[in-house]
């Protein structure tokens, strides 16, 4: 905790009544924008900080997960740049080529046109109009969320920059031997018409047929299962293990395979599980990855059946059909010839599908760019097993080096127009040339560049030093790599993680792209079902901006966002955050309107009450758990104890509890204004990284100081008051109970009752005005006569309540529900007593009526004791 000896301006401002986020957030943006605030330089001498966004797509809107992620962020960027560090948080967007392409080819159609009708240059040259005119709309959406990033230094993968590092990268790393190319089994998308990487399919469960078929006639015959009937027009092979002794016999031999005039051989295979079906299984090498590994280890042809559209290609009365359509027709021939052993429909199994348009893929043999992973998955490996990475949660560990410990060769060409352009000529005699950014191209007859595109996640994957100026050797680079932290979501494990550590550690001499990555998880329904238009149960985070205020969105993000796990969330939630600003803004009000203020050095504890020495002895361990919360990437932990600390014990209980000082006047009154400020100054600062629109318009209202998101973050003092604490703990546990048995006596909050204060022999003297004002305690007058006294805490309360309640009313109300409760008990009892339905009944059942049992007697115990504390009718 710092103390703000800075004098307020003569005349504090008065507070609006009410807090409305739509006049605040956005005039305090833009002051924030135009002054600065958020820009890094790379001359200062302060330490650096530096978090590079997650770069969002740019055909993309912000969605809750952005939301989500970006609150994260901007919380630890602005705690760091208010602990003093040159704090750079690197916008930025990536240029996303399949879902580009396709949204611009998707405008082109409206018009009656393709991109063949453009042609290449004219195509791409498009794209940029429609980057132009509409790309890029999530970031005034993140603008409105509050997010510090540097807007000066935004960048995109397709930029002059950023291509530069690309084809440095891809020309290093080819003439090093780690890219190549080679002709291997990829998934193809029929719709999008390029390669898609494995870990960009999604799989899920599609109802579909398995047919079993009988290849071979007589004694030389086998039955094979399929679920695409259509690829048996390009089986080479039928495998079977090499010691199932049912194919002994037929191991070497060659049999026919249906509607066809071909024979194909029975190899052996120990891939081949002989206790799964008939143990025989065809083999289709242009068609199924594991076929194509068959089929390189037997030597066996690869037979191509389908075209890039997922059209037959096969000469026979199946060309020309879509592999659906030829699905259906294969297998009705098959049928017509005898050869269907068993058909199974539907036949529910996992089925790949193209991420981007949802269709299903197909296996294909095809000549692609490849990067060979294995020695750069190694040092992504190591990185983190030698400790110059840490992955938080630590559970999350194991994971990642499942991932790149067994990693395959990553297809790094798409079949685009849109997206970086492979750097490699192609001679007229098969010569190939990578050609670096200061190079020319090969010139001459025969001569053209390779037409296919690299992956979007290629570009991603050197956004760490990319955006920082590299292949040069920059200002920037020096002082901003590596950077700090990576914030994402656990999906991205493979898809962008892996490969920044690869690309880092192997572009940076082995300094890695970041110190730490903090996964986070999912953001889910409140009923923590998965977020789908489908499902109709997303939510636009602007609409719940513009309902709630930024503030609230962003905090109850924060708060439920525990390392590593999915974070479910309601609209009730979201309302809860706004109630929470808005108490954070009402108690402030009050506080400037009673005086608190930040002038002048805070007074020494000895000056101080019970109250105040409590309140700034939990403020410091606050501003410790805090701490360690961020270091440790809790942001739930730390937006929770944040909030139990401004709303339980700042405004519920030491602005209450100070009111009466306050309402006193003289010195101590001053005293206290000048702890209240300070504990507000404190607090306000703490709040700030989760929700800075509500902490800025009141924090610089309290201090008079130009800005919260350039003024210093809290630091523990050391001060700790232990019997303070205990004190109001004592105070607290009398005002608690009593509420309770107010409560219970049906009394309303504000009604006012006659007691009598036995505190004698306790620390709770000086307190009786607090605790009388907390609980609408009058002084016993004449003929007050003690209807009940509660003993708490070493003390007693004595109460009056003959004029406050209609006993007779009372006793008859709690007689009906202490009858009801009995009822209750006497059921659930006879239920547990029955054996035979012990023995019937399912567990939860069962556990279900021990728990009403249980309630039942818990009210019980409390209605009887309601009832003996009445006073008499």
């Amino acid at each position: 905790m710092t103390e703000n000896t800075q004098q307020q301006t003569a005349t504090t401002p008065e507070l609006p009544t009410q807090y409305a986020p739509a006049e605040v957030e956005g005039k305090l943006y833009e002051r924030w924008v135009e002054r600065g605030y958020f820009e890094a330089d790379a001359k200062s001498e302060k330490p650096a900080y530096t978090v590079v966004i997650p770069p969002p797509n740019v055909t993309g809107s912000l969605h809750m997960g952005h939301a989500f992620e970006h609150t994260l962020i901007d919380a630890l960027t602005r705690r760091k740049r208010m602990q003093g560090f040159e704090t750079l948080w690197q916008p930025g967007m990536d240029h996303a080529g399949i879902a580009t392409q396709n949204v611009v080819e998707r405008e082109l159609a409206k018009e009656g046109k393709s991109r063949h009708d453009l042609g290449r240059e004219a195509f791409v040259e498009r794209v940029w109009q429609w980057k132009a005119e509409s790309g890029g709309q999530i970031q005034g959406q993140m603008r409105r969320l509050g997010e510090g990033v540097a807007w000066n230094r935004d960048r995109f993968t397709m930029d002059e920059g950023l291509s530069r590092a690309v084809q440095t990268v891809f020309k290093r790393m080819y003439d090093e031997g780690l890219i190549y190319r080679a002709e291997r089994i990829i998934n193809w998308c029929p719709r999008c018409l390029t390669a898609i990487s494995d870990i960009e399919v999604d799989y899920q469960d599609d109802e579909g047929e398995l047919v079993s078929l009988k290849y071979g006639d007589g004694d030389e015959t086998l039955v094979v299962a399929t679920t695409r009937a259509e690829t048996m027009l390009g089986d080479t092979a039928v495998a079977v293990h090499p010691d199932d002794e049912r194919y002994a016999h037929l191991i070497g031999k060659r049999i026919k395979l249906p509607l066809t005039d071909r024979s194909i051989p029975v190899v052996a295979d120990t891939h081949v599980d002989p206790e799964f079906g008939t143990g025989a299984v065809k083999v289709t090498p242009a068609h199924d990855p594991n076929d194509f590994a068959i089929g390189q280890r037997h030597g066996l042809e690869s037979i191509e059946v389908l075209n890039e559209r997922g059209i037959i290609t096969v000469h026979g009365p199946f060309e020309g059909l879509d592999r659906f359509e030829a699905r259906s027709a294969i297998v009705a021939a098959l049928r017509a010839e005898g050869r269907i052993v068993a058909e199974k429909r539907p036949y529910t199994h996992s089925v790949g599908h193209c991420s981007r348009c949802r269709t299903t893929l197909e296996p294909r043999v095809s000549l692609q760019w490849w990067v060979k992973v294995a020695p750069l998955a190694k040092a992504a490996g190591d990185a983190v097993r030698d400790g110059r990475v840490a992955i938080h949660p630590a559970d999350m560990t194991q994971r990642y080096y499942d991932w790149v410990d067994n990693m395959h060769d990553w297809c790094i060409s798409r079949q685009l127009w849109w997206g970086h352009r492979i750097p490699v000529w192609h001679g007229p005699n098969g010569e190939m040339v990578a050609v670096g950014p200061d190079e020319e191209p090969p010139s001459g007859d025969g001569w053209s560049q390779d037409p296919d595109v690299l992956d979007t996640w290629f570009s991603s994957g050197l956004w760490p030093f990319s955006t920082l100026g590299w292949p040069e050797q920059t200002p920037d680079l020096a002082k901003f790599y590596s950077t700090d932290a990576l914030v994402t979501g656990y999906d991205l494990m493979f898809f962008w993680v892996a490969r920044m550590m690869m690309f880092g550690l192997y572009t940076m001499d082995g300094q890695p792209p970041f110190r730490t990555v903090a996964f986070h998880g999912m953001v889910r329904d409140e009923f923590g079902k998965k977020m789908s238009k489908s499902a109709g149960n997303t939510v636009n985070p602007l609409d719940w901006m513009d309902a709630y205020g930024s503030d609230a969105v962003r905090f109850t993000l924060a708060r439920g966002a525990n390392p590593g796990t999915d974070v479910p969330i309601g609209e009730d939630w979201v309302q809860a955050s706004r109630n929470f600003a808005n108490k954070i803004w009402n108690a402030t009000r009050f506080a400037l309107m009673n005086g608190a203020t930040v002038a002048g050095e805070l007074p020494a504890p000895e000056q101080l009450t019970a109250a105040d020495r409590w309140i700034l002895s939990r403020l410091n361990k606050t501003v410790a758990e805090v701490d360690a919360h961020y270091d440790d990437y809790q942001f739930a932990k730390l937006s929770d104890a944040l909030y139990h600390f401004a709303w339980d014990e700042v405004f519920d209980w030491y602005v209450e509890l100070s009111k009466t000082t306050y309402f006193a006047g003289g010195e101590q009154a001053k005293v206290s204004a000048r702890v209240l400020g300070e504990v507000l100054d404190v607090t306000l600062r703490l709040l700030h990284p989760v929700m800075p629109f509500v902490t800025e318009e009141l924090w610089t209202t309290l201090t008079g100081r130009e800005s919260v998101v350039v003024t210093e973050w809290p630091a523990d003092s050391g001060f700790r008051d232990e019997a303070a604490e205990r004190e109001i703990e004592l105070v607290q546990r009398v005002v608690t109970e009593v509420r309770r048995f107010r409560s219970d006596q049906g009394l309303q909050p504000g009604q006012k009752v006659p007691a009598r204060l036995d505190l004698t022999g306790t620390a709770l003297a000086p307190h009786e005005p607090a605790i009388r004002q907390l609980l609408r305690l009058q002084p016993a007058g004449d003929g007050f006569q003690a209807t009940a006294t509660l003993p708490v805490a070493g003390a007693s309360v004595a109460l009056d309540l003959s004029g406050a309640i209609d006993v007779a009313a009372e006793r008859k109300r709690l007689a009906k529900d202490l009858a009801a409760a009995e009822k209750e008990k006497a059921q659930a009892e006879a239920k547990l007593g029955n054996e035979a339905f012990l023995a019937k009944a399912p567990e939860p059942v069962v556990a279900k009526i021990r728990a009403r049992l249980s309630a039942a007697e818990s009210d019980i115990t409390r209605i009887s004791g309601q009832l003996t504390t009445l006073p008499p009718a």
